[in-house]
């Protein structure tokens, strides 16, 4: 009876594997992710199958299905929103403009001011005077909080935010603010503040979507001011980190109607998060003299294009002079990188910057498998040497820039849920590029006979190493 009922476990495992296999072939993000689920979810099931639920689902399917309800309980309110935005849409003359709205399912809006705000100083001094500035709500939303001398800071200004009857509304990922002080988030919600993680794994249908992370960085004060970019609350953000040294990265600072695309991004996800429906300031405000046409760009992997990857593909297209990347993880897909390639090929000052010393291990040792045919190609790569370089930014000639929360990997392409704000204005791009001519005064250019003469472990290493990229 004993050995029945394990031939039958068995048995079950192996079927198991099998219709996770044929579940792989049909829904894996990529052709190498199908491959390498199919062969191990049919020879190892046993190790297999727990780790394609968790790693290897395609879609986060429980937003997707959130989504849908929101389409039909809060329609009344986007549709109302939408229409207020009316006269503040912008001509998207050109066809590269008009594919950048068409993957956000967001407008180009006019009546905007986007302010650059270079490195943590800066960052959070802007973000804090926000919030105390702030008379009816502050969104708040990061995918790292910690409970440290920032994060103290932090805490405060929403404290006092409450005591002036300001509704706060602070939401975090359960997995990047893991370590986040139980303490710290019972004080701000005894205080008042409406506090919810993410809640990737929210309900039994969902529990395995452990891969999938709420990425974005996103602050909204009362629908009129709006803050997103590279920062998470931490005091390495400000460089007061003994490993990681001075920190590189950069935020943005937006008023007008596009705050309305900051918003709505947070209201899906807390809509997700706890199924409320909060009551929000859904009208546009325009402030500036010299105002420029913004799209926001939320990202997912509840969207039906993978937009992130393909609002990095589309730069990579329009470019006609110079592309210049900056990102701390840089392991693109084979499109991004046959993109890349291609356009140093025609002729395009293609520039990526990346840091010298690396915070995860297996995606720096990762980029050695494929840069150097693409510096071979002629695209040129750089590393920042002061510090961390965790800045995430797109110059597309001297016409347009993006910032954001988006890296240049798989996570960020198809797991993670993230923001960018695309600007195509050419004193915004003006401003980007003398920021990047700073940063890249402060770099060393690899060169093809450095990435040549690493030995041959180190190249096997990352090799092997890449073959992970579809998880990491």
């Amino acid at each position: 009876m004993a050995s029945w009922l394990f031939g039958l476990a068995i048995f079950m495992v192996h079927l198991v594997g099998i219709l996770s296999a044929v579940l792989a072939l049909l829904s894996s993000r990529t052709s190498q992710g199908a491959v390498a689920w199919i062969i191990s979810l049919i020879t190892i099931p046993y190790l297999a199958v727990p780790a394609y639920w968790i790693f290897g689902r395609p879609r986060f399917y429980g937003y997707v299905s959130a989504r849908g309800e929101r389409d039909t309980v809060l329609r009344r309110i986007l549709a109302d929103y939408r229409t207020r935005l009316e006269p503040y849409l912008a001509d998207a003359r050109s066809p590269d403009v008009r594919a950048v709205e068409r993957l956000a399912m967001m407008p180009l809006t006019s009546g905007n001011h986007a302010q650059l705000l270079i490195d943590g100083k800066a960052t959070f001094d802007s973000i804090f005077a926000g919030i105390d500035a702030a008379r009816d709500y502050v969104l708040v939303q990061f995918f790292i909080v910690r409970h440290d001398a920032l994060g103290q800071q932090l805490k405060e200004h929403l404290l006092r935010a409450v005591r002036r009857d300001v509704r706060v509304y602070f939401l975090y990922d359960e997995v990047g603010s893991r370590k986040l002080a139980e303490g710290y988030l019972r004080e701000l919600a005894d205080a008042g503040v409406e506090v919810s993680p993410f809640r990737s794994s929210r309900g039994f249908k969902h529990r395995f979507q452990l891969n999938f992370r709420n990425h974005r960085k996103i602050l909204v004060i009362d629908g009129r001011e709006g803050w997103l970019g590279g920062f998470n609350v931490g005091v390495e953000y400000l460089g007061q980190h003994p490993r990681h040294g001075p920190w590189r990265d950069t935020h943005l600072k937006l008023t007008g109607p596009s705050v309305l695309g900051l918003q709505e991004a947070f209201w899906e996800d807390w809509h997700w998060a706890t199924g409320e429906v909060i009551k929000l300031c859904w009208e546009p405000l325009v402030t500036c003299d010299e105002c420029q046409n913004v799209v926001i760009v939320p990202s997912g992997p509840a969207d039906r294009q993978e937009t992130a990857s393909l609002l990095v593909q589309q730069s990579i297209h329009s470019a006609n002079e110079r592309l210049w990347v900056t990102s701390p993880y840089f392991v693109p897909d084979q499109g991004v990188q046959d993109a890349l390639r291609l356009a140093a090929m025609r002729g395009v000052d293609v520039r990526i910057m990346m840091p010298e010393h690396p915070d995860h291990l297996l995606i720096y040792i990762s980029a050695f498998s494929f840069l150097p045919d693409m510096v071979r190609a002629g695209v040129k790569v750089y590393r920042y040497q002061p510090g961390f370089l965790h800045q995430k930014v797109i110059l597309i000639d001297d016409a347009a820039a993006a910032v954001g929360t988006v890296n240049l990997d798989n996570r960020s392409f198809r797991l993670n849920f993230e923001i960018t704000a695309f600007i195509p204005d050419r004193g915004f791009a003006a401003e980007v590029r003398l920021m990047l001519e700073r940063d890249f005064a402060n770099c060393r250019r690899i060169t093809y006979e450095e990435l040549q003469r690493r030995p041959l472990w180190s190249k096997i290493v990352s090799r092997a190493a890449y073959l992970t990229a579809p998880i990491q």
